[in-house]
């Protein structure tokens, strides 16, 4: 495993790292033995950063954590999000210092910690400015309950807006080979500032797995059931030429789901992906991502498999792309 600086004045985290959104059971039932042993396999492969939510589960992805944490006595680096209402609207969302101070304090204690080494907002407030907003956090970094701080879904120029008050961290984005958006201005911007761009979804929600994912098997409360991407006439298209892709990278000795973060990090080395997965198994397929490298023949075949922009659909539905600052 290779380690990175998170931020400009960070600590040193896993270069590939682990997405906890799962643990709460938005791609499918779960329990924490599972999680448990997802995160015992995670320390084996060099992992050592997480990233998980306060609203993931209304806590349950955080309070699994720390519970492990408590158990085992191991000290996971953590990213962490708030302000969005949980409970409330879709779309609600609440970054003034108030709310911010009591859902910081609420994952803290789930967490089992006094200190977090990354806070995001999970979701822009659009009533408050985000120069406001990085005032609240500047404020939190002084009092020494959170170390960098960063934003999730924004723009290029809301980040440069906050740069220009306090050095952000991290910017949180859906990066993968079937969206990428981030590369008009998004990872240029963070390259410029300073700031480690934080890819998730990097495999695709599991569409660049070894095995070819069947929407009908998706249970009620799947993440990915109202998604365009996984309705048709969409998936087919889309699920067809990723088979391609995956028996080229197959072919080349490599696991789909490796091959795709190998992908992302041939984009940058700076990047820290955050794969998500509830189970041991899945997280093995792509822990050794790191070790691979790219050839110019093997770029243009990765180009020519999945172009820039091939993906059959939106990312998100119009219900859930509520609250997400879009920029391009």
């Amino acid at each position: 495993m290779k380690y990175l600086k998170l931020g400009t004045t960070g600590p040193r985290v896993s270069q590939l790292s682990l997405g906890c959104m799962s643990f709460a059971g938005f791609y499918g039932a779960t329990d924490k033995d599972e999680s448990f042993a997802c995160l015992d396999a995670a320390r084996a492969h060099g992992i050592d950063f997480l990233d998980t939510a306060e609203i993931y589960g209304l806590g349950l992805s955080e309070t699994i954590i720390g519970e492990y944490q408590k158990q085992t006595g191991y000290r996971f680096k953590i990213a962490t999000k708030g302000g969005i209402v949980v409970g409330g609207k879709r779309g609600e969302n609440n970054n003034s210092e108030p709310w911010l101070r009591k859902a910081l304090d609420g994952s803290m204690t789930r967490l089992g910690v006094d200190k977090v080494e990354l806070y995001y907002i999970h979701r822009r407030d659009w009533s408050i400015e985000i120069e406001q907003v990085v005032e609240t956090l500047s404020k939190f970094q002084q009092e020494g309950l959170i170390g960098q701080f960063g934003f999730s879904e924004i723009a290029p120029s809301s980040l440069r807006r906050a740069a220009a008050v306090a050095p952000v961290g991290a910017v949180q984005n859906e990066y993968s080979l079937w969206t990428r958006y981030p590369e008009l201005g998004m990872l240029q911007a963070c390259a410029e500032l300073g700031t480690t761009f934080v890819p998730f979804s990097p495999v695709a929600r599991g569409m660049l797995g070894d095995t070819r994912l069947d929407p009908n098997t998706f249970g009620e409360k799947d993440f990915r059931k109202t998604q365009p991407r996984f309705a048709e006439p969409n998936y087919t298209q889309n699920a067809n030429q990723i088979a391609a892709f995956r028996d080229w990278a197959n072919g080349r000795g490599w696991t789909t789901s490796a091959a795709a973060l190998a992908w992302i990090f041939d984009q940058s080395p700076g990047m820290i992906p955050i794969p998500g997965t509830r189970t041991a198994a899945h997280l093995a397929e792509w822990a050794g991502a790191c070790e691979i490298s790219f050839t110019d023949q093997d770029r243009a075949e990765i180009n020519r498999l999945l172009p820039a922009g091939f993906a059959h659909g939106d990312r998100y539905s119009d219900a859930q792309i509520i609250g997400i600052e879009r920029y391009c």
